[in-house]
């Protein structure tokens, strides 16, 4: 940077005001009012650069410039480390259709996805760390899942709806797809994305780069026939290949679904595919296909996620309880595996007869403000005590949680993420019941149960997330006095949610929290790869 000099614009004469120019003398310099250029670098998108820093000393006699060679740092968080490929510092002719190089340039570029690694781009540069022969390799989140021949394929579409099967399965990514694939009777058992062993006769790599192969075991079968009724297979260990039969290809693969089990070192020690075949007809021209996969840590049940970090809208709260004996407060939270079943309020039925619906339930469901109820009918000859616990146990049901999750996937062992419930409770009667009961022959009932969800956006103000601060359980009661004998009363019961935001806007010139836009222009990197 010290020789660049983007001011000198003269042949062999000094340019004015310009403290880069290399013909400018000492004479010149003190003639300068000010320096055009302050500052010269090289590329701004390196990480550190060395830059060349010009300015004038006014009050020295005469004036004189003033050079520093400094090192910039990139605030960025999006820079160049290194500008180690040296080809891309210039471009490449490229290389023009003829009649003996057209079959090997379509092939090449002819498909929806191509491979923009030029063959000559050696990965083995001499700038690789010798001691990575050494190095314990792990699989990262979001890294592509490596067989013994390239990765694991996720069938998707990529431009249009037609499968591509160049999509990598990412490490710890949760992904479900489904795309359309051309197909033949007449050519069905030649189609390799029809078969099964397509999807299952690459070994998965334990962690990358290793010889340690993790053979994928097929879990089960199922067939579905042209009417789409499906049926499970009862062996999974024998293959089914396309065949013809009867003008019709069947044992065609219509599904696949992986499952990974790995471990806390981010070691892949179990896979398994689950496979749904089907039949064509010689009229069908084309068929949809549906892909997923889903990771599990080894020695952990998995409980389905509401939202990753913040909660989506629609999907069910997460809940669970502390282990009873553990008298510490780091101990983990238990959840029910069915995440439909953590955190639910009465159902409402047609009939409306509150000891016809004991045990139908119905979840809580993010954002979604809820009532229901029912109607119960009271006569002389009914117990407060055992109403009063029939009551509690239809309004709570059998299993009231002690902490909601204040993310979508907030983990078990982190209970810092969890909020404890809230329970109160309150009182329809007025001071005059109150003394009169006193008094009298009187019992005190649930009525109603209604509970309160407070949530907040957290994190960016572009892409907030629902997080949840407080959960409230507000148990209503009211005085059933004692009837006469024959005499029969009906009240009402209800059970009510509401989702409260609590997030406080921003105010006039300030942001909340600090936010990055993290979209980059399309060629932030050229030439660089």
């Amino acid at each position: 940077v010290a020789k660049l000099c983007v001011c000198d614009l003269l042949v062999a004469q000094c340019d004015v005001n310009c403290c880069c120019d290399p013909d400018c003398s000492t004479a010149d310099f003190s003639l300068f009012t000010t320096c055009s250029v302050p500052i010269v670098t090289g590329d701004s998108r390196l990480c550190s650069q060395k830059a060349a820093m010009y300015s004038l000393d006014v009050e020295a006699n005469p004036p004189e410039r003033i050079f520093k060679l400094i090192d910039q740092v990139n605030p960025s968080v999006f820079c160049i480390h290194a500008t180690n490929y040296k080809q891309a510092l210039s471009f490449s002719s490229p290389e023009m259709p003829t009649s003996e190089n057209f079959d090997q340039l379509l092939k090449r570029f002819g498909s929806a996805t191509f491979s923009a690694k030029p063959d000559s781009w050696n990965t083995n540069t001499d700038a690789q760390n010798p001691s990575d022969a050494n190095e314990t390799y792990r699989y990262e989140y979001g890294v592509p899942v490596q067989t013994a021949d390239a990765f694991l394929r996720l069938p998707s579409p990529v431009v249009s709806s037609w499968c591509s099967d160049a999509n990598p399965a990412g490490f710890l990514v949760n992904q479900a797809t489904k795309c359309t694939r051309t197909v033949s009777v007449e050519e069905c058992g030649n189609i390799q994305a029809l078969n099964m062993l397509f999807y299952i006769n690459s070994s998965i790599l334990a962690v990358p780069k290793s010889s340690q192969m993790v053979n994928i075991a097929v879990q089960s079968i199922v067939v579905q026939s042209l009417n789409g009724m499906r049926t499970l297979l009862n062996g999974s260990d024998v293959l089914r290949l396309p065949m013809i039969l009867d003008e019709l290809c069947i044992n065609i693969v219509l599904g696949v679904s992986y499952h990974i089990t790995y471990t806390d070192a981010g070691e892949i020690i179990e896979a398994a595919a689950s496979f749904v075949l089907g039949a064509v007809n010689k009229e069908a021209l084309s068929i949809q296909q549906s892909f997923e996969i889903s990771f599990t840590q080894v020695n952990t049940k998995p409980v389905p996620l509401s939202g990753n970090p913040g909660y989506v809208v629609g999907l069910p709260l997460r809940a669970g309880f502390r282990p009873q004996g553990y008298p510490f407060p780091w101990i983990e939270i238990f959840q029910n595996t069915n995440k439909y079943s953590q955190l639910t309020i009465l159902q409402s039925t047609s009939n409306q007869d509150c000891l016809a619906v004991q045990g139908a339930r119905t979840p809580i469901l993010f954002g979604y403000n809820m009532i229901s109820g029912c109607k119960l009918r009271i006569t002389a000859a009914m117990k407060c005590q055992p109403l009063t616990q029939t009551l509690l146990d239809l309004l709570k049901g059998q299993s009231f949680p002690e902490y909601v999750a204040s993310f979508g996937n907030s983990q078990a062992q982190d209970v810092l993420d969890w909020v404890p419930v809230t329970h109160l409770h309150t009182s329809e009667q007025s001071d005059n019941d109150r003394i009169h009961n006193i008094f009298q022959s009187s019992c005190q009932i649930p009525v109603s149960l209604e509970i309160e969800v407070k949530w907040t956006k957290y994190g960016s103000l572009v892409n907030p997330q629902a997080r949840i601060m407080n959960v409230t359980a507000t148990i209503t009661t009211t005085t059933l006095k004692q009837l006469p004998s024959g005499r029969e009363r009906t009240i009402p019961i209800t059970s009510s949610v509401v989702f409260t935001d609590i997030s406080s806007p921003a105010e006039p010139g300030y942001k909340a929290w600090p936010t990055i836009n993290a979209k980059l222009p399309f060629d932030f990197f050229f030439p660089f790869v």
